[in-house]
C-alpha cells in the first residue's frame, strides 16, 4: 500500500503540529494532530490491486456503494449515443478515494464544471455540483465517468488530459473528501450487473458487461 502525493501536505502539517504542541505545551496536546495524521494516512491510501483485464467488462471506477442505477433517454453530455444507463457510486470518507478507468480507451472528452457543493445523496448533484467528466472511447464502446464534489469534497484531482490513453483499472484521479462518481453506458451495448445498495471495489467489481452481437 502507498499514499498518494496529494496526502503529503495534510500528513506533514499534522506531524509538524504534533511536534510543536507536544514539545511546546504538553505531550497530550499532540494527540489530536496525531489522530488526524493517522486518518489522512488512511484516507489517502492507495492499496495495491492486481487488475484482471477483461475487454468485455466495465469495471467500477471507485470503492463505495451503488446509490442509483438510472435509465436515461440520452446522455446529457452528448458523448454516449442513444438511451443510457447511469450507475451512481457513493464514496464515504472511509472508502479508498483513488479512481480508476473502467475500461481501456482514449480520453475523447474532458469537462470541468465549477458548481455548488451540495450533499452527494441529492439527485441533482451531477448537474449542480462541481464535477470533472471524462469520456472514454475504444473500438467497441463509448462511456463517461464523472467525479462529483460534495459537501465535504471540495477538491477534484485529475492526473489525465485529453487524448491520454487509459488502461483498464489505471489510476486517473481522486476526490477529497468523500462524494460520488457516475458512470454512463449505452443501454444497447451494455448489460448493467449491479443494483442499488451493492458494495463495489474499484478495479475489481464488474458494473456492466458488453453485449455480444
Amino acid at each position: 500500500m502507498t499514499i498518494v502525493r496529494e496526502g503529503y501536505p495534510f500528513i506533514g502539517t499534522c506531524f509538524a503540529l504534533a511536534v510543536l504542541l507536544g514539545f511546546g505545551l504538553h505531550p497530550y496536546a499532540a494527540a489530536v494532530p496525531l489522530v488526524l495524521m493517522c486518518y489522512f494516512c488512511y484516507f489517502f491510501r492507495n492499496p495495491h490491486r492486481t487488475i484482471q483485464k477483461d475487454a468485455s467488462a466495465i469495471l467500477s471506477p471507485a470503492d463505495g456503494t451503488v446509490q442509483e442505477v438510472a435509465e436515461l433517454d440520452h446522455d446529457p453530455d452528448e458523448f454516449v449515443s442513444g438511451p443510457c444507463k447511469k450507475v451512481v457510486i457513493f464514496m464515504s470518507v472511509f472508502n479508498v478515494h483513488v479512481n480508476r478507468s473502467p475500461m481501456d480507451g482514449d480520453i475523447q472528452l474532458q469537462k470541468y464544471f465549477c458548481g455548488r457543493f451540495r450533499p452527494a445523496y441529492k439527485d441533482e448533484v451531477g448537474f449542480e455540483n462541481e464535477h470533472h467528466l471524462i469520456g472514454i472511447e475504444n473500438d467497441r464502446l463509448r462511456i463517461t465517468v464523472k467525479q462529483i464534489a460534495g459537501i465535504l469534497a471540495r477538491r477534484i484531482v485529475s492526473w489525465v488530459t485529453m487524448d491520454d490513453h487509459l488502461a483498464q483499472g489505471e489510476l486517473y484521479g481522486m476526490i477529497r473528501f468523500g462524494s460520488c462518481l457516475e458512470v454512463t453506458m449505452p443501454t444497447a451495448d451494455v448489460d448493467v450487473l449491479v443494483k442499488p445498495g451493492q458494495k463495489v471495489t474499484g478495479g475489481k467489481t464488474v458494473l456492466g458487461r458488453i453485449k455480444e452481437k
